[in-house]
């Protein structure tokens, strides 16, 4: 919508504190801000959350961008609706977290609005998304025919083959469908412009870096090359998700969040404790964590408690190691100190934080030195015995 001031503000809703700090989140190209739903419950705890749409898209029109011919919108255009939005609301300083085109957006204020922008999200998303010609020939063909004629290619760079069916999935597919082909095509125009390249090193905001391991969109390696031009930028990658990593992998998109977020202010024991659950989940699966649960009595209940704060909630959500590499590390920890039926557990969250059967070796190879010949050996029989349970014997 324009205001009777001229100032354009962009479709938006906002949850959570009004006196809690700011957070703007920025959709992918094509969805609504209902891409966001999975996160923002537990973000909205400790943060006054403001979703915005795209022009043409849920609840933006698609006139919002000042440019009406083919190939003029740009994402500074993009850029200066979320600042508008901002303004009218009143916020001054805020932290910021985009998908795709809506992490083009932030890094484009975090370069040359710095002083706006507190901490930085992006999310599957690039420095450069292609070659230009592209992305023209994509708007040409929507202007011509709707954005329907992109379901199909949409699902399978959004989402990997067997989410596409899911609900989350096509709710967001006919978001695609419903938008406005002008103003999906005017964002096409805009990525087709951008290029931040060569000005990531200017991006002082704290920032993390999330990658969809299985995207064709945005590959992890767009990712790294965001995460180490943009100095001290963290790196996280999500195992089995593809474009919209937050929607089919929910849980440890909001974990690497909620973690990165705690640098700005400490978070409260409810998100926290959000944060540990989901993490806990994702590495040693809902059976293991229910019957943790399930089995605590009023004994050992505020031990669990600390547990899913502490080591999941505190440690496991930070973003500047990998769910890879704290794996090892637990491993030999776990080694070294003799916990072999915590060593068995964990040997079971190496594999579903995405380490093989021969990297677990190589980690119980290198304790064999540092550990001892004997505790690796008994580590050797509890390894082989979970991977033969497991089917990767």
């Amino acid at each position: 919508m324009t205001t009777t001031d001229g100032t354009r503000i962009p479709g938006h809703v906002i949850d959570g504190p009004e006196d809690a700090p700011p957070l703007i989140l920025g959709p992918s190209l094509g969805t609504s801000l209902a891409v966001w739903d999975p996160q923002v419950p537990a973000l909205a705890r400790d943060h006054r959350v403001i979703r915005w749409d795209l022009p043409g898209h849920g609840r933006s029109p698609a006139g919002l961008l000042p440019g009406t011919e083919p190939g003029t919108a740009t994402i500074a255009d993009l850029a200066r609706l979320v600042l508008d939005l901002a303004d009218r609301l009143g916020i001054g300083r805020f932290a910021y977290a985009g998908i795709s085109i809506g992490g083009a957006v932030g890094a484009w204020l975090a370069v040359h609005h710095p002083e706006r922008v507190g901490s930085l999200i992006l999310v599957c998303s690039s420095a450069r998304f292609g070659e230009p010609a592209g992305w023209h020939e994509r708007a040409a063909l929507v202007r011509e025919k709707g954005t329907g004629v992109l379901a199909e290619a949409a699902a399978a760079r959004w989402f990997t083959p067997g989410f596409t069916g899911s609900a989350a999935a096509q709710a967001l597919l006919a978001d695609l469908r419903a938008a406005d082909p002008a103003g999906y095509a005017a964002c096409c125009d805009a990525l087709a412009g951008y290029d931040l390249r060569g000005d990531l090193g200017r991006i002082t905001a704290p920032t993390l870096v999330i990658a969809g391991r299985d995207d064709p969109a945005t590959p992890p390696a767009h990712a790294r090359e965001l995460a180490d031009g943009i100095p001290g930028a963290a790196l996280t990658e999500i195992p089995g998700a593809a474009h919209l990593a937050n929607v089919e992998r929910p849980a440890p998109v909001l974990a690497a969040m909620l973690g990165h977020l705690a640098g700005e202010r400490p978070y409260g024991d409810a998100a926290r404790y959000a944060a540990g659950m989901a993490v806990r989940r994702e590495v040693l699966g809902d059976e293991h964590v229910d019957r943790a649960i399930s089995g605590a009595t009023a004994f050992t209940a505020p031990f669990q408690d600390l547990i899913t704060r502490y080591a999941w909630g505190e440690i496991w959500t930070r973003p500047g190691l990998s769910r890879r590499v704290r794996s090892c590390i637990t491993l030999t920890a776990l080694v070294a100190r003799g916990h072999y039926e915590e060593l068995a557990m964990h040997v079971r969250a190496a594999l579903r934080n995405g380490l093989t059967p021969e990297e677990i070796r190589e980690v119980l190879l290198q304790t064999a030195v540092y550990c001892g010949v004997p505790a690796a050996n008994t580590a050797f029989a509890v390894a082989d015995r979970v991977l033969r349970e497991e089917g990767k014997g």
